[in-house]
Order: C-alpha cells, then structure tokens, then sequence
C-alpha cells in the first residue's frame, strides 16, 4: 500500500483499508458537492451554450438580481428544475442510503440543492444551500414544495400574494439559521467523514474538512480530480463515486 504525504493513493488495497474505516466507524458524515450530481447527468449552474452562457451564475443568483428581474431569474431556475427532472439518482447517491440504513448514527450533508438524495431515499440530510424544489414568500416567508414542472406562472406567488422565490442560498446569504452548527456538531462526533464530488473551494462547508482532521476523523476523498482537499485527506480515491461508493459500502 502506497503512502506519500500522510496520503494513501489509489489502488485496490487503499479502497479495502478505506471500506474498513468506513465499517468499523460507529459515526460517519458524508459531504456531497455538485460532482455525484453531475454522474447523474446534471450540469453545474449554467450550460455550455445557448442563453444562459451569456449570464454569469453571480449575475443571477443573488438577492439583487431578484430585486432587479426576478422573471429572469426565474425562468434560470426554470430552466434549472426541468434539467433536473430528467435526471435520476445514481449508484454513489444509492450507496449512501445502504450506508445510512446500516449506521446508528449517519449524517448527510450536501452542497446541492436538486433533490436526488431525496428521491434515492435518503433521510437524515442537511442542505446547506438550500433546495430548488421549495420555494419561499418574499413577504410572509412562508416556505412549500413545488416540484411542478414546468411552474404554470412565473414568477410564482404566494398564497398571501407575495412574491416567491427558490428557497436556495444565493450569493452572499447566510446559509439557513443554525445548518452549519449542526453540520460542525455532526463532524467533531465522527470518526470517518467522506468528501464526495466537492472541489472543497465554497466555505464555509470546505472547513468541515480541516474541523474532521481535528477532532481525530478519518478523512476520505472520492473525486475523479485533485482538490484542495487531497493534501489533507487520509485517503484520497481518484474515480467516480458510482463505482467507488458501492465498494466502500458493500458488506464483507
């Protein structure tokens, strides 16, 4: 078994040693990021043509740009929401809930809001950026699923008339009112904490990396590329989390 840094790189020993961590764990945290999103078909914020390249994912996913055109903001997440209706949950979201139904104590943490760990059957998730399935009343704050697609009127309204809008973080919102805490509280109880599809540049949910290391967790990385995080991973596994988590999960 290779080691180099405090690193364990990638070969069939390194994935049965991580498996291991993974088993003999009595807490485990899993954070997911946009890349075991992407396995599933789902492009991150913007497409590669048409009319949402001409627009920056600043330039529409802020506060002001709702104020100045919420429509166009809209018909961005409409655009979002009908992507990700096509799209189904794949084998690493699949393997997460085998995990989560054979651990006591299990938490799901994701950076994505389109729904997939939902409807692969996970329950126990705290979504630090929101989910683009709900929305929430610009007036009232009063917050509903919607996941009609596509929505008949936009932008949608509230029931009170307020103005509605995704119920996601924009750029430069806090994220919801105690998330991360409980994020950091589940971290420091962990003793394995795996680093699924993120590039570990958004924080604060990058920090719960460090904050694992620290309070003595196994860290392991599934990502088809380098990040940020490889440095401080114990293990870090270069591949897709739909063949890579099956494995670690798998019974003996």
């Amino acid at each position: 078994m290779a080691q180099e840094a405090g690193r364990l790189h990638y070969n069939g020993a390194v994935v049965e040693q991580a498996r291991q961590w993974v088993r003999s764990a009595p807490a485990v945290v899993a954070l997911t990021g946009a890349g075991i999103s992407a396995e599933s078909g789902i492009p991150t914020f913007r497409g590669s043509d048409g009319l949402w390249n001409q627009y920056r994912p600043e330039e529409l996913a802020t506060p002001e740009a709702f104020a100045r055109d919420p429509r166009l903001v809209w018909e961005w997440y409409q655009w979002r929401r009908e992507l990700i209706a096509k799209a189904e949950p794949n084998a690493g979201h699949r393997a997460l809930v085998e995990l989560q139904d054979r651990k006591k104590d299990f938490t799901l943490i994701t950076q994505n809001v389109d729904g997939l760990h939902d409807r692969a059957g996970s329950r126990r998730i705290l979504k630090l950026h929101g989910d683009i399935w709900r929305l929430r009343c610009t007036v009232c704050r009063a917050d509903w699923p919607d996941r009609r697609v596509p929505l008949p009127k936009l932008p949608p309204h509230c029931r009170c008339g307020g103005l509605a809008r995704p119920d996601v973080v924009w750029f430069g919102e806090p994220l919801p009112d105690g998330m991360f805490l409980e994020a950091e509280h589940a971290v420091r109880a962990a003793q394995v904490l795996l680093v699924i599809g993120t590039s570990a540049l958004v924080y604060p949910a990058a920090s719960l990396v460090p904050l694992a290391r620290a309070s003595g967790a196994k860290v392991i990385e599934i990502n088809p590329e380098e990040t940020p995080v490889s440095s401080a991973a114990d293990c870090s596994l270069r591949g897709r989390s739909g063949d890579l988590l099956p494995r670690l999960v798998a019974p003996d």
